[in-house]
């Protein structure tokens, strides 16, 4: 696997210049949660002139445990480290989860993880978090154990939205059900995804209503339907309003489809073929459906374009 450059191989790791402080999870789709666990650690490593960083795991340990029905990643690599960086993290380390690694007795982790960081000074994990062999490793193991090498232990305590702890578990739910705003708020951000503007067949032109084909596909795919979404090119670039349809396009294609990603812009734009996009999700239109002719999908993407602009028009700010 090609990692980014801003993305450390834990095998590959050398020569870290002050004391690391170390915020472990798997941290898929990075919410507010997980971000409680890691500014910690990037604070601490402020406070005391060290480095900051997070230790995380690919692939997904259900991988190992569970090959026939793995968790459905909501985020890539490569878009987490960004993100961990966007925070404050100095340093990602990504460890490839195997079977030997899997197997460490949950006493004995810590002593390896020290053996191969030796400036580690202290660890950050989420109140919950497990590990080592038979994952039979709980908070009270690492104090345990990081008191005989010198290390500190925080855990941080589970973050609550509407009086239930958010989880990654719990925006795959949201993202799946369509229930986009929650999955915002969950995330502490809005759902996005990147990627470049592909070729299609040119049926939203020929209709009157020309889209932009956006070549993603997401391990965890949200709710097929209509979303009110905002996009740009690239970071810095102006917000552009537009109507996206996720799905298999029942209307239209063929019944082997796969699903696919198109935004319709609610004003004209320059993207064009081969430009890269970064799409926004803000709310949920409506489930996709099938209808019984091309001028009846017509009639109702028009309308899905008003619904669009009211929302747009009450609910958010684009520049």
């Amino acid at each position: 696997m090609q990692l980014p450059a801003h993305v450390e191989r834990f095998d590959q790791l050398t020569g870290l210049d002050g004391e690391l402080h170390l915020a472990i999870g798997v941290f898929d789709g990075v919410h507010l949660g997980h971000k409680a666990v890691i500014e910690s650690a990037v604070l601490s490593a402020q406070g005391a002139g060290g480095i900051s960083g997070v230790l995380t795991f690919d692939p997904h340990p259900s991988r190992l445990f569970r090959p026939q029905q793995p968790t459905q990643l909501m985020m890539p690599i490569t878009e987490k480290a960004t993100m961990l960086h966007s925070v404050g993290v100095d340093v990602v380390i990504r460890k490839h989860f195997d079977r030997a690694f899997a197997s460490i007795p949950a006493e004995d982790f810590l002593a390896n993880l020290k053996a191969e960081l030796p400036t580690l000074k202290s660890i950050y994990v989420g109140e919950n978090f497990r590990f080592g062999k038979q994952r039979a490793g709980s908070v009270a193991t690492l104090i345990d154990s990081g008191r005989a090498l010198g290390l500190d232990v925080f855990s941080v305590a589970r973050i609550k939205y509407n009086g239930e702890a958010i989880s990654s578990t719990r925006i795959r739910e949201a993202l799946q059900a369509g229930r986009i705003e929650e999955t915002n708020n969950l995330f502490g951000y809005h759902y996005f995804c990147k990627s470049a503007v592909v070729g299609g067949a040119q049926l939203g032109r020929q209709i009157g209503f020309p889209t932009l084909n956006v070549a993603w596909d997401p391990e965890c795919r949200p709710c097929f339907g209509v979303y009110l979404v905002r996009f740009r090119p690239s970071l810095g670039d102006p917000w552009e309003i537009g109507v996206a349809n996720y799905g298999i396009k029942p209307t239209v294609a063929q019944a082997d489809q796969a699903p696919a990603l198109e935004v319709h812009a609610l004003n004209p734009t320059d993207l064009d073929r081969g430009d890269a996009i970064e799409v926004e999700w803000l709310r949920f239109i409506r489930p996709e459906q099938k209808f019984a002719s091309v001028d009846a999908l017509k009639a109702q993407i028009t309308k899905d374009c008003q619904t669009a602009r009211n929302l747009s028009h009450h609910d958010y700010a684009y520049h």
